[in-house]
């Protein structure tokens, strides 16, 4: 009797350990494209101002709707087949439309004093429909702007984020903004990604985080998110014949994000094109589509939105199943150590020298005369330095084989061989120590160019 209460003992505690893993990146990925298509809703202190870019001092005052229903939302979600709402908890004038413990700048201090992000994710779970949020990095309504930063920002952000994922329940993903963008002009050096990331994490594991303002980094490569995004209104363009990266492309249905005095007599987008020209093609391509709607001053959606929304829906239907994603590896969420570094290489061609390749822009490159034989490039980091990790990414692919060494303490030695024809090319070894890291190249197609070369030290 002992033995047999053990061994159901120990059967119990295997299936709830079992039950309690977390799932893997590849698992969560082909969750959230699997999701196919979902609202964004764009709400905040700048539906009040008639400005996507609302003054950063405005009055909690204005953000007075009368007759907010986060279910005619869900409600109209759910009428396009669409299977998740993404709410703007915090835009980039910094107003938090949740009961926030972190600044007085929040929806309690309104006329409304109600938990907006509250009644939104109860109004989408009660129509079955899973939760996301949008969180802005990017606040000048606390001067969280380049050149300002300070730690008690940092800490802001921990904090807002912290109540976003402890306060709600599940949060299916996470979409980060003003973040890495030439408009925000904030790095994830000056807000860290991998210690944000690392905090999402550890909150929900199985949230997804992307950022928004991914568009500058390779389509073949996941930096700094878990999925591709692309924001189409600013003309970021997923390639829908080849790609193969789970990703997440967003549209307004409106003209802009943010509701306009405009909006109610002017015509919305066309529901059929909508179908046959982003849904269905984008869907195909391992892309989530994400539909902005915007509700209005009184905190509903417009007549002529809630039409086009179901008329989608009939013309429609989540019936097939997403294509079976391949595993993309965990992303880069690391400081780039090689940026801004001294950088050295073999003979150059003409202007295009070595601070090409590591100068954080992937339009520009560094090219090999094609007169050497066997190109390198090194990065030297001018201390000895820790790294894990290195990429190589080219313009177009060419390099097929190539071997990294580190110098230490005068001495080069090996970290691999490696062949790969990709045009993005990532490099994960045990942890090495040396004050320069170089590669050479053993066998390309044609012209050697690296349009950047990363170095970092991933936490593991």
């Amino acid at each position: 009797m002992k033995n047999l209460l053990f061994t159901c003992t120990l059967l119990l505690i295997c299936l709830f350990s079992a039950s309690a893993q977390t799932k893997s990146l590849t698992e969560l990925q082909q969750n959230f494209v699997d999701l196919k298509f979902g609202m964004f809703i764009h709400y905040n202190i700048p539906t009040y101002m008639n400005a996507d870019w609302p003054d950063p001092d405005a009055s909690p005052a204005i953000f007075n709707p009368k007759k907010l229903n986060p279910t005619q939302w869900a409600k109209a979600a759910k009428s396009a087949n669409m299977t998740y709402g993404c709410l703007t908890t915090k835009h980039h004038s910094g107003f938090c439309i949740w009961d926030t413990k972190t600044t007085d700048y929040n929806v309690m201090n309104s006329p409304l004093k109600r938990d907006v992000v509250k009644e939104f994710a109860a109004a989408f779970r009660a129509q079955g429909l899973k939760v996301m949020l949008y969180y802005s990095i990017l606040d000048t309504h606390h001067r969280l702007r380049p050149n300002a930063i300070t730690k008690k920002h940092f800490e802001m952000v921990k904090a807002q984020l912290t109540e976003l994922l402890t306060n709600y329940g599940k949060i299916e993903a996470i979409i980060i903004d003003g973040w890495d963008a030439p408009w925000s002009r904030i790095s994830y050096d000056d807000i860290p990604f991998e210690d944000v990331y690392r905090l999402v994490k550890s909150i929900q594991p199985e949230c997804v985080l992307m950022d928004l303002n991914g568009a500058k980094y390779p389509a073949e490569g996941l930096y700094y998110s878990d999925i591709k995004t692309y924001e189409m209104g600013a003309g970021q363009r997923i390639d829908k014949g080849a790609n193969r990266m789970p990703a997440l492309a967003c549209l307004p249905i409106q003209a802009n994000w943010f509701w306009k005095t405009s909006f109610p007599t002017t015509p919305v987008k066309d529901a059929a094109k909508m179908v046959s020209e982003n849904i269905i093609p984008l869907n195909k391509v391992d892309c989530n589509f994400i539909l902005n709607v915007a509700p209005n001053r009184d905190g509903l959606i417009d007549d002529n939105a809630l039409a086009a929304l179901k008329q989608i829906g009939e013309l429609w239907k989540n019936d097939d199943p997403a294509p079976k994603l391949a595993p993309t590896g965990e992303p880069i969420i690391s400081t780039n150590l090689a940026k801004g570094k001294m950088a050295n290489s073999s003979w150059s061609d003409d202007s295009e020298i070595m601070d090409f390749a590591n100068d954080d822009d992937f339009t520009t490159s560094w090219v090999s005369n094609p007169a050497v034989d066997k190109p390198w490039y090194e990065i030297d980091f001018g201390k000895d330095q820790d790294f894990n990790a290195v990429t190589l990414t080219e313009s177009k692919p060419n390099i097929s084989s190539y071997h990294l060494e580190y110098l230490q303490n005068g001495v080069w030695k090996p970290i691999a061989q490696v062949s790969n024809e990709t045009r993005f090319k990532i490099n994960r070894f045990n942890r090495v120590y040396g004050n320069k890291v170089r590669v050479w190249i053993d066998k390309a197609a044609k012209q050697v160019s690296i349009a950047e070369f990363g170095v970092y030290n991933e936490r593991r």
